[in-house]
């Protein structure tokens, strides 16, 4: 693909036409050609969307064939699939993380939250973990675990209710888990609707808001008896 003019866009770019001579492939091991691939395959994904990733695109713009992208994906969906994943096992370690080092303090949640929104909304990532399970599919547990995430909370949530002779379940913290996940996975394709439909601002301003309120609903729970 010819080079890209500041400030033009991925559609903008497909619609130029090529250069008669191919791009250049440069020599790589199979894991640098496998992250080359899922990082085009990211850009696209930002760009466009799931349908919008075709594979002799990502191929020619990582500068490896077409054949490449097979042996390291088998399909559009899997190669989908594995730019999600990378993704979550990011934010997942990221979360983790951040949460053994928190103390617990709703300004401290409400950024967890803010960062997990953001990370999965800049990358599509939740629109793509919402088309998947439409599709039948979903993302191999082992790269979507929140038993790391839940282990953590918990962790902490008994360190801060000690003093109160509160012995909270782990299902409760994980119930927790699950709910704050819904939200902000949902959020990232529903949020501004819900949030309008509802007499709220729908603006930016106004999911911030709404995860700053979903903090602190959960910091209050997590600080009370389970129910």
């Amino acid at each position: 693909m010819p080079p890209a003019n500041k400030g033009e866009t991925l559609t903008e770019q497909r619609r130029r036409p090529r250069s008669s001579e191919p791009p250049a492939r440069k020599r790589r091991d199979a894991e640098e050609a496998r992250e080359a691939i899922l990082d085009v395959a990211e850009r696209h994904l930002v760009e466009a969307g799931p349908a919008g990733i075709r594979l002799q695109e990502v191929a020619a713009d990582a500068g490896v064939s077409h054949p490449t992208v097979l042996h390291h994906f088998g399909s559009r969906e899997a190669l989908v699939k594995a730019v999600t994943a990378r993704a979550l096992q990011a934010i997942h370690r990221d979360l983790v993380g951040a949460i053994a080092a928190s103390n617990g303090e709703v300004e401290q949640l409400s950024a967890m939250l803010e960062a997990v929104y953001r990370a999965l909304h800049k990358g599509g990532h939740g629109r793509v973990m919402l088309w998947l399970a439409l599709s039948g599919d979903s993302i191999d547990e082992v790269d979507a675990n929140l038993r790391g995430v839940v282990d953590a909370t918990h962790a902490l949530r008994r360190e801060r209710c000690a003093d109160k002779g509160i012995v909270p379940t782990r299902d409760d913290t994980a119930h927790l888990i699950v709910l704050a996940a819904l939200a902000l996975v949902g959020s990232t394709v529903m949020g501004p609707t819900l949030l309008q439909k509802t007499g709220l601002k729908d603006d930016e301003a106004g999911g911030v808001r709404f995860r700053k309120w979903l903090s602190k609903l959960l910091v209050e729970h997590l600080e009370q008896r389970a129910v």
